[in-house]
């Protein structure tokens, strides 16, 4: 059977059957959103990382992680975008649980109802995190003027700061990777319209384009030498972003199995005098194999998310365990919606399927990082050791 739905979501059953009927329409016009970003920030849900003394609602990243996988079940494009405003809110409440404040100012401006966007994926770039593609030049008064192309942009048609990173190698000696965040009306950002895709659709993740745009000193919050760096930024972009994506997916393979359980008691089958396919052993076999592999996810997020939460110290043995999670989590949800797609027959190809829909959007899971072979590459390292020089 499917996940069953918490009591205490801020998402209740009506903001979800909304969220869920407009689902379809944004896909087939390409369309971002606009009216479950309303809906959702109406009840908090861009604010739930902020302390309550800042005006949040205190969550934690189990909890968010839990509305994530809700909000996934009935739209997994908007999870998707949203997925990036709470990254970052969830990477300034990771570092100001450590003591460092650096970041409070994001989760106050998601109180006063900022939308913060990643900024920071680039087209060949597999270092992700490690090195950069655009370039960082800076100025006399500390600001920086970023100069490249960033992909993947969620959040396109809406989003008020974008965090950004580039390398500025003003000091060959000292190459810096910095951060840094930008304003929508910055000089420079442009936002390309450019995203029709197979696959989470609705997510409007658009190329940005930036000539020269200027974070002034007061917005540029890390300087780091390029590579690995135990920075706590670091930790706290991989275990929010791993974490949520993770979650996105899983919620998406829930909705999926639910489809799956609908269809096997709604079709019947002549050969079998028009009893119902969930009595069809074959069938019955497919649903326990998506229940089977989809009912070990959800506890494995749980877990690692409270261990975020509880300042858990797994050292260097915390990378391996969130890429672990995320890959495990994308690739359980294509299995699980390809065995839903097969117990609800030739049907669900029609373009106004939604479980077709599932189908695309589960794809997407692929590319985000940490994709198949650098998750792979860190938990080799972690088993075996780094291959000598």
């Amino acid at each position: 059977m499917a996940e069953t739905t918490p009591a205490d979501s801020l998402i209740d059953d009506g903001l979800l059957a909304r969220i869920r009927s407009r689902a379809a329409l944004h896909d087939r016009e390409n369309t971002f959103p606009h009216d479950d970003l309303r809906e959702l920030a109406e009840v908090g849900y861009l604010r739930m990382f902020a302390p309550v003394d800042d005006g949040g609602l205190g969550f934690g990243l189990e909890r968010v992680a839990r509305e994530q996988t809700r909000l996934a079940t009935a739209a997994p494009a908007t999870a998707l975008a949203i997925n990036m405003h709470l990254v970052w809110t969830g990477v300034a409440k990771v570092l100001l649980d450590r003591g460092d404040d650096s970041l409070r100012g994001v989760l106050q401006d998601a109180v006063a109802g900022e939308v913060y966007a990643f900024g920071n994926s680039e087209a060949g770039n597999d270092l992700v995190l490690f090195d950069s593609r655009t370039a960082a030049v800076p100025g006399p008064d500390g600001s920086y003027a970023f100069t490249g192309r960033k992909i993947f942009t969620s959040l396109s048609p809406v989003w008020t700061r974008l965090g950004v990173f580039g390398r500025d190698d003003s000091d060959p000696s000292n190459p810096l990777l910095v951060h840094a965040f930008l304003d929508r009306e910055t000089a420079g950002v442009t936002t390309l319209d450019d995203w029709d895709t197979l696959a989470m659709r609705a997510s409007q993740s658009r190329t940005t384009v930036l000539e020269g745009a200027v974070a002034p000193a007061s917005r540029v919050f890390r300087r780091l030498a390029p590579g690995p760096n135990p920075d706590p930024l670091i930790f706290a972009i991989f275990s929010n972003f791993e974490i949520l994506v993770a979650a996105v997916y899983t919620g998406l393979a829930q909705r999926a199995l639910e489809l799956a359980v609908e269809a096997a008691h709604r079709r019947t089958s002549m050969k079998n005098g028009g009893r119902p396919y969930a009595h069809d052993p074959d069938i019955r076999w497919k649903v326990a194999e998506a229940g089977i592999a989809h009912d070990g996810i959800p506890p494995q997020i749980a877990a690692l998310a409270a261990d975020v939460d509880g300042l858990v110290a797994h050292g260097a043995a915390w990378f391996p365990k969130l890429v672990g999670l995320k890959v495990r989590a994308t690739e359980t949800a294509r299995v699980v919606v390809d065995q839903a797609l097969r117990v609800s027959g030739g049907s669900a190809i029609a373009s106004s399927s939604e479980l077709g829909r599932l189908y695309r959007d589960v794809v997407a899971g692929l590319f985000h990082p940490s994709d198949g072979e650098s998750a792979h590459s860190t938990v080799a390292t972690a088993l075996l050791g780094p291959i000598p020089e």
